[in-house]
């Protein structure tokens, strides 16, 4: 089920025929879900990934489908070395990906450490969040409006924000494009199990204790016992262990100020978001 609009071509799809489709694939196994959105969005969507496991596996599988498959990752200026080295083997494994690194504004970043120095994120939780939204969260936004549908590694037992997430979803903090959650209802050692009979690459910090992968001053290793995302924004207490890419936080405590930083930034004329 797919509408396109009359302008460039592009599938639109409304609540109830998102629903139906829900429904349907709901049951169907990660690569068939994956094949649906390859063929139904064509070169309008892409796989999005920060090169951790469960985003390795999405990209795999679509690779395997579409070797050309567009792809796209976050490098936020802030990344440890090994996650930079690590898109490098990316690219020589699948050579014929389309892998493109998306970079944040730099007059935006300038603006922001300019107002709250380069450590900002230590500062409050507003603060972390306003770090994650100008480094990371609209260099994507960016990209999504040039896409109908996007690949995610989201599994529902990753974190409670992420609890209820359908296979197939409307993204309406993205302008309503499709969201396409093909792990969905696998657990994390499915994806372990597949990424080692796939021999798929994997992220070298993973064997140092990292459990969840981010930013390098705002990522640890995890100790034994603690929740897989508990390396993440370890210092905050009670905070979403979000950025506000797949859960928008708004709490008023930073949207203010991304504002000013957008202004400053482009000249008083701010900044699409």
């Amino acid at each position: 089920m797919r509408v396109r609009s009359e302008a460039g071509g592009r599938v639109v799809l409304d609540e109830l025929e998102i629903g139906e489709i829900a429904v349907e694939l709901d049951l169907e196994e990660p690569e068939e879900v994956i094949a649906w959105g390859l063929e139904t969005f064509d070169e309008r969507v892409a796989v999005v990934t920060g090169m951790q496991a469960e985003g390795m596996v999405v990209l795999d599988m679509a690779a395997r489908i579409r070797p050309d498959v567009r792809a796209v990752t976050v490098d936020t200026g802030r990344l440890p070395p090994a996650t930079i080295a690590f898109v490098d083997e990316v690219r020589a494994r699948y050579p014929r990906v389309r892998l493109e690194v998306l970079r944040p504004d730099p007059a935006e970043v300038e603006a922001m450490v300019r107002r709250q120095g380069p450590d900002l994120f230590r500062a409050s939780v507003p603060s972390r969040l306003l770090c994650c939204h100008v480094r990371k969260v609209r260099p994507l936004v960016r990209a999504l409006r040039g896409l109908d549908a996007w690949f995610t590694g989201l599994r529902r037992e990753q974190w409670a924000s992420r609890a209820a997430i359908k296979k197939v979803e409307l993204d309406h903090d993205h302008g309503g494009i499709v969201k396409v959650n093909a792990l969905a209802d696998w657990t994390k050692e499915e994806v372990w199990d597949y990424l080692r009979e796939r021999n798929v690459p994997v992220h070298p910090l993973y064997r140092l204790g990292y459990t969840s992968i981010g930013c390098d001053p705002c990522t640890r290793p995890v100790a034994p016992g603690e929740d897989d995302r508990a390396g993440r924004w370890w210092w905050e207490r009670g905070a979403p262990k979000e950025c506000g890419i797949h859960c928008p936080i708004e709490t008023g405590g930073f949207e203010h100020e991304a504002e000013a930083i957008l202004r400053e930034a482009h000249g008083g004329s701010g900044g699409r978001p």
